[in-house]
């Protein structure tokens, strides 16, 4: 199959760029590890090289060095077996250079992350402990309000979608992380480029979505979605960026062209499937693995959708703009009814007749999305793995169990 030119090119300049980062952090330049939860445009502005944790946990899996990263751990003292996609880029610090993937991440001098809870505040903690790098904490707020319909609402009235109380929280913080990191780095906020950085964080995100609507109205979906995740994600890396909305509005004109040439990834497509939950970075083959023998083909993955509907943030302050973007981005996915809403609005939008839902540790109301799915008529298979640890899940296993779900619970069509 051809990969999109989108993910090729997207992939090329990733490695390109991860090099010129390597340099700039070789040549004395702070470089700050990220979480993605925490708000990197504030980084952009500053002009400060980042790497996102998650990114980095994925590269690591994927060029199946996760599983020594985790024994680093394990051999220190510490659980291997929880929080693996927080802990992977840590235990990779300690990797032999040689054979690193991408030449190994350098040891970044601040760490940024959002507290989600006490394991997860551990992990980070951990990295404090070098004498050379700093951690940043961000606290972790909960939803006191259930908007209908919350993606039409945060792009213009998020400070009705999330409320003042988090909003004030968050702004306060981006302050003090503005201080901090001037403090450390001598790089002073500029208001104004903040803004512009914001407002092409917009336009990506309007690229994402007019994707996002042709891959929904497709039958058959022209586009795979191990295609399609490094070509909307890599770009989100580079939020803020021209490059990165500009390789959004590639992406978009790519996908346009297949749907008008008629292009299928799968012509006997009978089966259309979403895949709830991370990437399988060590077996990005799965979402391949049922065309053939079921016309099955996921349609859906979270990060075009959310890249979609997650990120604009229109007019107002540029840090309380900032703000809304993250004070309330973990409800999105993670927390029902806002994320089980928005999960049967994209499963209908698709049309899917099935789901296949990766149960992660960290993610305790799984259980609202099954079963809100389940009550939308959508039949949904729980997997219960870690997207980064190859030792959490048999591959043989995991396909036993999507086969019989496709052979005794979904029906080809129902989701049309």
């Amino acid at each position: 199959m051809t990969r999109l030119a989108s993910a090729t090119a997207a992939t090329a300049h990733q490695k390109e760029w991860f090099q010129q980062v390597r340099a700039r952090a070789a040549a004395g330049e702070p470089l700050v590890l990220v979480n993605a939860d925490a708000p990197q445009e504030v980084l952009r502005a500053l002009d400060l090289p980042y790497v996102v944790n998650q990114w980095w946990a994925s590269i690591v899996s994927a060029k199946r060095r996760a599983d020594e990263s985790l024994d680093v751990l394990r051999v220190q003292g510490y659980p291997d077996d929880s929080r693996q996609y927080d802990a992977i880029a840590l235990g990779a610090m300690e990797l032999p250079a040689d054979g690193a993937p991408w030449g190994g991440l350098p040891r970044p001098s601040v760490v940024l992350a959002e507290t989600s809870g006490d394991a997860q505040r551990k992990v980070f903690d951990l990295w404090g402990e070098h004498p050379d790098t700093e951690f940043f904490a961000f606290e972790r707020s909960s939803a006191t309000r259930v908007p209908d319909r919350w993606w039409e609402l945060v792009p213009h009235r998020w400070e009705e979608a999330f409320g003042p109380a988090r909003l004030d929280l968050m702004v306060a913080e981006i302050e003090e992380l503005v201080q901090f990191l001037a403090q450390r780095t001598g790089r002073v906020l500029d208001r104004d480029r903040l803004a512009h950085v914001l407002d092409l964080v917009d336009e990506q995100a309007g690229w994402n979505r007019r994707t996002r609507d042709l891959v929904a109205a497709a039958r058959p979906t022209p586009v795979a979605v191990a295609d399609s995740i490094p070509a909307v994600m890599v770009p989100q890396w580079h939020r803020g960026t021209e490059w990165g909305r500009d390789a959004a509005r590639r992406l978009y004109e790519e996908v346009a062209g297949l749907v008008d040439s008629g292009v299928a990834v799968c012509p006997d497509e009978r089966v259309r499937l979403m895949w709830i939950g991370r990437g399988m970075w060590f077996d990005m083959d799965l979402y391949r693995r049922f065309q053939d023998s079921h016309g099955a083909v996921f349609v859906w993955s979270m990060y075009l959708a959310i890249a979609a509907d997650g990120y604009v943030r229109a007019g107002g302050d540029p840090v309380r703009r900032l703000a809304a973007r993250f004070a309330g981005f973990t409800d999105q996915l993670y927390t029902p009814p806002w994320s089980t809403d928005w999960y049967v609005k994209e499963a209908r939008l698709h049309g899917v007749d099935g789901v296949v839902h990766l149960v992660a540790d960290d993610v305790p109301a799984s259980s609202f999305t099954t079963r809100g799915l389940e009550a939308a008529g959508i039949p949904v298979l729980e997997v219960r793995a870690n997207n980064a640890d190859p030792r959490a899940q048999d591959p043989e296993a995991l396909t036993e169990a999507i086969t019989g779900f496709l052979d005794t619970r979904v029906r080809p069509g129902s989701g049309r």
